[in-house]
């Protein structure tokens, strides 16, 4: 028997809410941010229950990296050749091509060259490739995570209606969806400068950095009364909120979306353009 002086739990509390029987997901929604208001639920678990419902309404080609700008490796360059690319990215997979960008052989994981380095004699990159798996552009990306989950894949190559490559799409991509940005060891996020100058005259920003903390250092003159960030400023260019691998020309310089969930940017690729 229930002790009447027990006082309810969050569980208890909200699901009394919900004995309103909301009849739409927008009344869903509503409720829920109703329990929000009135901390039954903190911020951080209504972002989550938001965007795990609306990757219920996402597929493959909402998220996915356009064919563009995806980091490939030809599988006849020699491990000499592409693995500066691979350093420079920093990605742990990476679609291998055959003849051409449609003939997607099989994905090379980056942790598999360690035995290059460790000088193993006839290292074969072919026979180091995992299976690649293939999906359609209309592929949900609720039904998509849960095969990423059953099969322990972490990438998909995107194909269109005619068997040629539009893009990929990564566990990671998906989970942001739900979760918000997931950091990884390459971010910066947990670096106290802003800017972090990498090689080739390449450097990461945070989309939080002030414009005129970015005038100072780039030497530009952007307009810091519209938008404080320049993630904003950037925002503001592209007229809709980017995937990562999208770029964008301002004046002299070049942006490249590192990193973005469904909300906002958080990580930019600056490189200033060769006169």
């Amino acid at each position: 028997m229930t002790d009447p002086t027990e006082k309810p739990s969050v569980l208890d509390r909200i699901s009394a809410l919900l004995m309103r029987e909301p009849e739409s997901r927008e009344q869903l929604i509503t409720l829920l941010r109703s329990c929000a208001e009135r901390n039954l639920l903190d911020a951080d678990a209504l972002a989550m229950i938001e965007g795990a419902l609306q990757v219920s309404d996402m597929q493959a080609r909402d998220i996915m990296v356009p064919r563009m700008h995806m980091d490939m490796i030809d599988i006849a360059e020699s491990p000499a050749e592409f693995i500066p690319m691979v350093i420079e990215t920093a990605h742990s997979r990476f679609p291998v091509v055959g003849e051409n960008k449609d003939n997607v052989i099989g994905i090379l994981l980056a942790k598999d060259l360690l035995r290059y380095y460790a000088g193993e004699e006839e290292f074969n990159v072919r026979e180091m490739l995992r299976p690649a798996v293939f999906i359609p552009e209309s592929k949900p990306l609720n039904v998509l995570l849960k095969e990423f989950r059953a099969n322990r894949n972490h990438i998909a190559i995107v194909v269109d209606e005619y068997g040629g490559v539009a893009g990929m799409v990564t566990i990671e991509d998906v989970l942001e969806q739900i979760v918000g940005d997931i950091e990884d060891e390459h971010d910066i996020d947990d670096v106290e400068e802003k800017i972090v100058q990498e090689r080739g005259g390449q450097f990461r920003v945070k989309a939080l950095t002030e414009i005129s903390d970015f005038n100072e250092f780039f030497g530009t003159d952007y307009d810091d009364e519209t938008f404080d960030t320049i993630g904003g400023l950037v925002l503001q260019r592209f007229a809709h909120i980017p995937k990562r691998g999208e770029q964008i020309s301002i004046d002299n310089l070049s942006f490249k979306v590192l990193r973005a969930d469904g909300r906002r940017l958080h990580l930019l690729q600056v490189v200033k353009k060769k006169a």
